[in-house]
């Protein structure tokens, strides 16, 4: 067993208004450039789901009622004993006005059907889907950071 390992806790929710979710659409500047949902570090002690809630509020001015987990995207690079988990989840009841000038990038209502058509990361457009799906998802890779390939990876919906 690994000793020492670093763990980093992150969240996204999505926050979905009928058939329309709310993404950033971050430059350059912010890494992740494209269209991303809302989210970021859990600070300690918080727990996660105040976490993502406070997430949504710094980026997007809304606050979010009744969360829904959605699953767990995990990473892990033994090489460096390094473990980064998103804690996902889904929104429909919020309430506020959209920030202004958001810290994060440009605000966006985008059609659920619609969205994956937008410029987005990889990582984010294989699990944008998943948030809308029945049940909760697992998303796991291992990564070998010094030949950087994937060791083994895998999509699971529970």
């Amino acid at each position: 067993m690994a000793q020492n390992v670093t763990i980093q806790l992150m969240t996204m929710c999505l926050v979905q208004d009928g058939d329309k979710v709310l993404l950033v659409n971050r430059p350059p500047e912010k890494g992740f450039l494209g269209f991303i949902g809302p989210g970021g570090k859990v600070d300690f002690p918080e727990s996660l789901t105040n976490g993502a809630a406070r997430e949504v509020y710094e980026e997007t001015g809304l606050t979010v009622k009744k969360l829904v987990y959605k699953g767990l995207d995990e990473y892990t690079d033994p090489g460096s004993n390094y473990r980064y988990m998103v804690f996902n989840y889904l929104a429909t009841e919020f309430e506020g006005e959209l920030l202004e000038a958001p810290p994060e990038g440009e605000l966006a209502w985008v059609p659920v059907a619609e969205a994956v058509n937008l410029p987005m990361q990889p990582w984010f457009k294989r699990r944008f889907p998943l948030f809308f799906e029945e049940g909760t998802f697992e998303i796991y890779q291992n990564w070998d950071g010094e030949k950087e390939i994937a060791i083994d990876q895998s999509v699971k919906r529970l």
